[in-house]
Parts: structure tokens; sequence; C-alpha cells
């Protein structure tokens, strides 16, 4: 028997429920920067990059969407593999590398990915500044998925992830979990995803020290034109808090201290809306040609755009865009995005699909 879409989102519902509560009850929540294994919150390819950081409610044969939301596997990436790797900032490299399967029969999609950084070797040095060799840092995860489809426009999905950190002398791993809900409608060309990631717990912490993960939520709706080969994007992240503002003492507009009076509170209206925004991300991609083989993306971080610009100096931090390529068997993508005056990162990936070799 064949269930109901109440029975089905009644199911999902209890399953979202229980991350967010198990998390809850493990960790606080808190913002970026406060947090242990902050690399899982890097865009794993140079697609998501170029689409501000974060898409979460896309769905085609891309398995790099897979690590945004575990939903987004479907069978049509069945077969196909793809590696992406970041040069990020100060010579960081991060990368990320997965493949996926369809099983028939049971009906699921599965994947398997592996992400990394590797932060480089640095100089040991005592209290003195004496050098006493090199201190090298890298951290890994492993994820292995599946999602399977509760309708013809419903799917849910599930990531299972195991992290482990290495910094000089000092190791830690971790737990952690997605989950996933995807609403495709091919006939209107729109979709809508919810996700909850990075939920779970230090399995060992560093000098035993618990710290929080890079838990979020967040929610996605994509529109595709009917009569342009356009998609237009809208990312909610961080729901789970409402303030994520820094509290910059640099950024106030008034350094006068009044003596026995109420302190000026700045613009109220304008710091409500400036917090609005920083939850949001926009982004677009044209789908160009047959079978989509060229594309062009750009995207629109505003948590980005107010934590990383300098005062008084203009730049295009939070601002991103990309394209990619498709060349015979292979797709090739490349993504940049500016993060500060300082410069920005260039990420590039290389997809293909394992059955086109053996056909």
């Amino acid at each position: 028997m064949k269930a109901t879409i109440p029975d089905m989102l009644k199911n999902l519902k209890y399953s979202l429920l229980w991350v967010v509560a198990a998390h809850s009850s493990i960790n606080a929540q808190v913002n970026g920067g406060e947090s242990v294994f902050q690399f899982l919150s890097l865009p794993a390819s140079s697609r998501i990059t170029g689409l501000g950081g974060a898409q979460i409610a896309v769905r085609d044969d891309d398995p790099v969407f897979a690590a945004a939301n575990p939903a987004a596997l479907n069978a049509s990436m069945g077969g196909r593999m793809t590696f992406n790797h970041n040069f990020f900032l100060s010579d960081i490299q991060h990368g990320y590398a997965a493949c996926a399967h369809h099983l028939s029969k049971p009906g699921f999609t599965v994947h398997g990915a592996l992400q990394y950084i590797q932060y480089g070797e640095m100089e040991r040095a005592d209290e003195y500044g004496n050098v006493q060799g090199n201190v090298r840092a890298a951290e890994n995860a492993f994820t292995l998925g599946a999602a399977r489809p509760l309708s013809s426009k419903l799917s849910l999905g599930l990531n299972l992830r195991f992290a482990v950190s290495t910094l000089d002398i000092y190791q830690s791993s971790a737990l952690m979990a997605d989950a996933g809900i995807l609403y495709s409608d091919t006939a209107s060309r729109f979709s809508a995803a919810l996700t909850v990631k990075n939920a779970g717990t230090q399995v060992t912490a560093y000098s035993g020290i618990q710290e929080p993960l890079p838990f979020d939520i967040q929610f996605s709706v994509t529109q595709r034109l009917k009569h342009l080969p356009f998609r237009f994007g809208l990312v909610a992240h961080h729901l789970h808090e409402w303030d994520i503002r820094y509290d910059d003492p640099d950024l106030q507009d008034s350094d006068i201290l009044i003596i026995g009076g109420d302190q000026p509170t700045g613009n109220r209206f304008g710091n409500t809306v400036d917090n609005l925004f920083r939850h949001l991300i926009f982004n677009g991609e044209f789908l160009l040609g047959k079978n989509e083989g060229f594309r062009m993306r750009f995207g629109y971080n505003h948590l980005r755009k107010r934590e990383l610009t300098v005062r008084n100096y203009r730049s295009m931090a939070g601002f991103s865009g990309g394209i990619g390529i498709k060349v015979k068997r292979f797709r090739i993508d490349f993504g940049y995005a500016s993060y500060h005056l300082a410069g920005g990162v260039a990420h590039i990936g290389i997809g293909t699909n394992l059955k086109d070799f053996f056909r």
C-alpha cells in the first residue's frame, strides 16, 4: 500500500525533529567562528561557490548538491563522480570528491564523499620566538548518504559524516548528520528545500574540551523561468537563531560617551533589516545550449559582505560568479568568490559519468 502525502510529511517531520532535538541536547547553537570543523561550512563545489556559497533546492545530475542537501540525490546522478578543488586564502587547499550510485530495486540513490582541507606547514616557536620546527594541520570528513523519493515531487535524504582534525599534537573527531527534504515540481519549474546540517557531537576533543559543531538550518526556493533559460534562487540560513550580527565597537556610529544619560542605540530598524538580509543568499544560473552544455551563474552573500568589508573602502566582498561547460564526456566548472580586499577564492571542478565509458 502506498503511503499518502500526509503520512509522508508526518514521517519527515518526526525525522527532522529528531535530528534537531539530538543536536540541541548536545550542543548550543552558535554562529560561525565559535565552533570546530568550520571547513564543513565551506562550499563543496565550484558551482556552489559561484552561487554565493549555498544552494539546497536544485535537483539535477550533479552529485555535489548532495553535500548541501542529501535529498537532492536522484536517479540521474547514478554513475556520476566529481572532484572539486578550492584554492583558498593564504595558500590553504580545500577540496571535495564524490560519486553516486542508483539502486533501482529498492529505489535509493546513494553517494560517498571525501572533503578535506590542508592548512600547510607553519613554524613552531616557543614563547621567546625560537623556531623549533614545523607544525602541520589538516582536517578531513567522510560522508555516506542516501535518498529516496516519497512521491513524484517529494524526496527525503540523510547524510552521515565522520570528521577528523589534526592540529599539531592535538586531535579531534566528530560524528554528524544532515537531514533534508526537497520538493521539485517540473511542471511549474519550482522547487523548495529544507535542510538540517551538521547535527552531532565530538567523539574526541582537543585537550578534552568539548566544543560545538557548525550546526545550521537552511531553507531555499528556486524558480526557473518559462521563456528564459534562467533559474533564480533564494537561500535562508541560520534559521535556528535570529541575531547573527557581529557587535564590532569599531563600526559604531558614535564614540561619544554621555554621562548620566542613555547611550545612543543606533538605527534599530536599519539594524533589523541588516540582520534579516544577513540570513539570505541570492543567486541565479543561466542554463544554455543542448543538455545545458554551458552555464553561467552568480550569487550575493550579504553576511559575507557585511563581515568582510573594510570600513570606508569599496570592495566586491560577498559577490561571486562562475561558468560551467560540457566538453565531450566531462563537465568542467569554475567559480570565484570575492571575500575581502586582500583577495578571493578560485574554485575548479570536473565531473563525468562512468557509465559513458562502458557503453
